[in-house]
């Protein structure tokens, strides 16, 4: 589970000091404050534009399992290389769960004074998942993984598979 509570004015104020310039498909979208956003929900993505800038799209959380069951909605990036399908899900806070029964404790962990951040994620046939990697020092203690927070300054480069891939590692300890 995770968050995003920005408006579409405040991405797009973000992505603009990356020179990084981004579109949609028809009118401006509504992107409502989200404090839930759960699998099979749709969350913000920003892929890859021709022009060097991202398409901004909001798409359903989860590849379908082959294997039937729940979606796939975190890919280990462990020793993985991922030339296409690559995408920033835009998140302002995401959810970490402990306990052994419900109701479970629930951590919110946000990145200040940042507005935003981006995951890395993968996008296939309209979906997306986040990609994760091994716990930080500051996730450890509450969960075994953690999602891949790519920095600001490797955003463009995630979003252009012609260029090598940033690493995949966890946050360091402090930034969480």
């Amino acid at each position: 589970e995770y968050r995003l509570r920005q408006p579409l004015s405040k991405i797009v104020e973000e992505f603009s000091r990356l020179q990084l310039p981004l579109e949609w498909a028809g009118g401006a979208p509504n992107l409502e404050s989200r404090d839930s956003i759960r699998p099979s929900e749709p969350g913000v993505v920003i892929t890859g534009h021709d022009d060097g800038g991202g398409l901004l799209s909001q798409l359903p959380w989860g590849f379908p399992n082959a294997r039937g069951g729940r979606p796939i909605i975190n890919f280990p990036s462990d020793g993985r290389k991922f030339g296409a399908g690559r995408c920033l899900v835009l998140a302002d806070g995401f959810y970490e769960f402990t306990g052994e029964k419900a109701p479970k404790s629930k951590w919110l962990f946000t990145i200040e004074p940042r507005p935003f951040f981006a995951i890395a994620g993968l996008v296939r046939d309209g979906r997306f998942t986040l990609l994760t990697t091994e716990p930080g020092p500051d996730i450890a203690p509450y969960h075994d993984r953690q999602v891949v927070i790519l920095k600001r300054s490797d955003w463009k480069a995630w979003l252009d598979p012609a260029q090598p891939q940033p690493p995949l590692e966890p946050c360091p300890a402090g930034t969480l």
